[in-house]
Order: structure tokens, then sequence, then C-alpha cells
């Protein structure tokens, strides 16, 4: 452009026209031109590779330093979820236990609901955890045929209705009922209203878990009552080979105690499990008493009354 032609435009010397077909350029004038903070720089890490480890989510995780000790948030298995298992309570006393601060959880007090623990962490109980263990009760009950083990079905009524003081078979030696043993007083078990025979019902986790728990191998022995006749290999059948509901039953111990009498000594208890095995083998039970649970058995425990465990039994 001439310089006369500059003047004629108002240019200062030497300045171009600017071009209205020309596109403006991204990033210029002043907000462009405006002076930005320095960029502190960043050294990647060793192993990070090429480029500014910040862009690199894996990176920052790799290189986040990790917690020592036990896991807490949303790691790690709930503290009562372990005690259960290890058979220090069930999980509604664990959760007890905790609230009350009688939970160590590696040498550290617990008091939080639903605290977590790395499932390898020492836990121990405070003293006054023992002592309420202590005071709980289970009771043997010699349930006659009416009741039911559990929720109450129609015509029946709960097993639990028989625990009070004029049904309680004393010794000299034994405690006297109190209704506080009625709370969380729950059957470790199942027996049908028309089965009669050793019940247990009990306040402690631990009990309940050693008799019914998943892996509990608490044998249960059976007198039954039957009627019919028998198929080939029906006793050995009873023993082991049947299935229920499509699942293979575990091996039984079934003999022959008389011309019309079994015993069962089961290490499971299915729904009607007896009547069930009998009836796919020929016969039909007309009577079944539970008379052993464990180690501890009915004795001369008469129908409808009860017995605290003894400090000496065991299950």
């Amino acid at each position: 452009m001439s310089e006369i032609q500059r003047r004629i435009l108002g240019l200062p010397e030497g300045r171009a026209p600017i071009d209205p077909r020309r596109k403006p350029v991204r990033g210029s004038g002043r907000l462009a031109r405006k002076k930005q903070p320095p960029q502190a720089s960043v050294e990647s890490p060793a192993g990070a590779g090429k480029g500014d480890w910040r862009e690199n989510p894996r990176s920052r995780r790799e290189s986040a330093p990790q917690p020592d000790g036990p896991p807490d948030g949303a790691s790690g298995v709930r503290v009562s979820k372990l005690m259960s298992e290890r058979g220090l309570c069930s999980r509604r006393e664990a959760d007890e236990f905790i609230a009350r601060g009688w939970v160590y959880v590696d040498g550290k007090r617990v008091g939080e609901l639903g605290a977590r623990a790395r499932p390898s962490a020492a836990i121990t109980l405070d003293k006054e955890a023992h002592a309420a263990q202590h005071r709980l009760v289970t009771i043997l009950l010699h349930k006659p045929v009416g009741y039911v083990s559990g929720q109450p079905e129609a015509g029946c009524r709960p097993a639990v209705t028989l625990i009070r003081s004029e049904n309680q078979r004393r010794s000299f030696d034994t405690p006297l009922f109190h209704p506080s043993h009625l709370k969380g007083l729950a059957p470790a078990g199942r027996l049908d209203a028309d089965s009669t025979g050793l019940l247990v019902l009990t306040q402690d986790g631990r009990v309940a878990r050693h008799l019914i728990g998943e892996h509990s191998k608490a044998e249960k022995e059976y007198l039954v009552r039957v009627q019919g006749q028998l198929i080939d290999g029906g006793l050995a059948l009873l023993g082991h080979g049947l299935a229920l509901d499509g699942k293979p039953l575990k091996p039984a111990r079934v003999e022959w105690l008389n011309e019309d009498q079994l015993r069962f000594i089961l290490n499971e208890g299915r729904k009607r499990q007896i009547r069930r095995m009998c009836e796919l083998v020929g016969l039909r039970v007309i009577g079944l008493k539970r008379v052993r649970i464990g180690a501890v058995r009915l004795g001369d425990l008469p129908p409808g009354q009860w017995r605290y465990l003894r400090e000496d039994e065991t299950f």
C-alpha cells in the first residue's frame, strides 16, 4: 500500500489496514496479551512415563500414599460380622457390645456401629461383655404335640408360651425363673407341631450358631414310629442317597429299633425332613420324638416342662 493510500485511510505509518474478510485469530486482542501467571513445573515421578503425571489418573492413584492399619469407610469387613463368624457372639449382640464400647480391634476400642476392620484383625471383648454373656440363659423344653417351635400357626401355640415359672423343673441348685429370661429368647432349630421332644431356646447367639449355623455339625437324634412297607434297599437310601427339593441330603445314620420304630441321627434339619424321607421309601410317620441334640439329652423331662441348661452341660 502506498503512503498516499495510508493517509487517505487515516492509518499511521507502517500499519496495514484490517481486511474485513480475514478471520480473527483466536487468542488475539488485549485479553490474549494479558500477562498470565507462570505455571509451576511438576516433575514426573519415576516410572510415570512421558508427559505431565497430573494428566494420568492411574499415576495419581499409584503414587498416592496407602493408609496403614485397619481399613475404614467402605473397605474391610463389618466388625459385627467378623465377631459372629468367629463365634464370639451373634450379630445382634455384637452391635450392642460395640455401642457400649466393649469391643477392641487390634487393641483399639471400637464404639461406632458399622465399623469395619481387616478380615485378619484381632478382636477382643471387654470383661463387661463376658459378664453379659454369662447372664444369658439357654432353656431345654420338652415340647408337646400342638405347639410350634417358631412363628405361630393356625390352631397351634408358640412353644415359648410354655416358659413360665409353674412349668419349670427345678432342683436345689437351679436358678429361679425371671421374666427377663424371655427377652430375646428364640428357638435354636425347628420341631414340627405334630412332633414332640427336645427343643432348645436360647438368648445366646453362640449357642444358636453352634446348633443351627451354616457349618453346624451338631447331631440330632430322633425316635420315629412308622407304618407301611419299606421298599427294597430303603434303609440304605435313608442313610444316604435321597434328595429333597432337588438337593441331596447329607448322610444320616438310620436303624431299626423294633418292627415299627426307627432311630434317625441327622446332621441337618430340613423342613419335615424325616417325614418326607420316609415317604420316599414307602413309610408313613405316625410318631416322632427328638431325644438328643449334640451331647444334651431330653432324659426324663416331662412333656410341657422345661429346665435351664446347666453350667456343666455343653452341646
